[in-house]
């Protein structure tokens, strides 16, 4: 009886470790590796569920590889431009780390609307994504929302604490004066 007691009481352990390790995890922004896919909504068609197979390795490889380029491509070579339509053949704009760099990209090139729509997409898919949230806070100051980028520099502040990079950055930008016409 107290080896079965013993199994289940670790049992029980792990499973809970399991459970609680992704409400704890938060992933690191600004990695030219990509966070997980979104969860599934459910609302697939049996039709697409039938249909849908299992993503092979060299379709993650392909996907990771087009990421690592994409995100080269921007902070490497500061190539906007270019990176949009490799961002885009990776089909996954419905992912935050693809959608954040796309909104990125578009802010980088003078885009504001288009770049919003990709900020709010990165967030719906996850509403944790502090990098999303650190740009989408400098794409307010650039619109002169000043209280926005607040709120933003305090959802990261609660997400990650003050130490972290984003937290500093969009800090430091809400520092300068209003006005200054500076793009981050």
């Amino acid at each position: 009886m107290t080896r079965i007691a013993i199994r289940l009481t670790t049992l029980a352990m792990f499973s809970m470790a399991l459970v609680a390790a992704p409400l704890s995890t938060v992933w690191a922004a600004g990695s030219d590796t990509p966070s997980s896919p979104p969860a599934s909504d459910g609302k697939a068609t049996k039709e697409k569920k039938k249909g849908a197979q299992k993503s092979s390795g060299l379709e993650d490889r392909a996907f990771l590889n087009g990421y690592r380029a994409a995100y080269a491509t921007i902070y490497d070579r500061n190539d906007y431009a270019a990176a949009i339509p490799q961002l885009k053949a990776l089909n996954a704009d419905d992912r935050a780390d693809v959608a954040n760099l796309l909104g990125y990209s578009y802010r980088k090139l003078g885009d504001y609307k288009v770049s919003q729509a990709y900020y709010e997409r990165a967030l719906k898919a996850d509403p944790a994504h502090v990098r999303t949230w650190q740009y989408y806070g400098l794409w307010q100051l650039e619109q002169g929302n000043r209280d926005q980028a607040q709120y933003h520099l305090n959802k990261i502040g609660a997400l990650t604490g003050k130490d972290s990079p984003e937290y500093k950055s969009l800090s430091a930008a809400l520092e300068k004066p209003p006005g200054t016409g500076l793009v981050y």
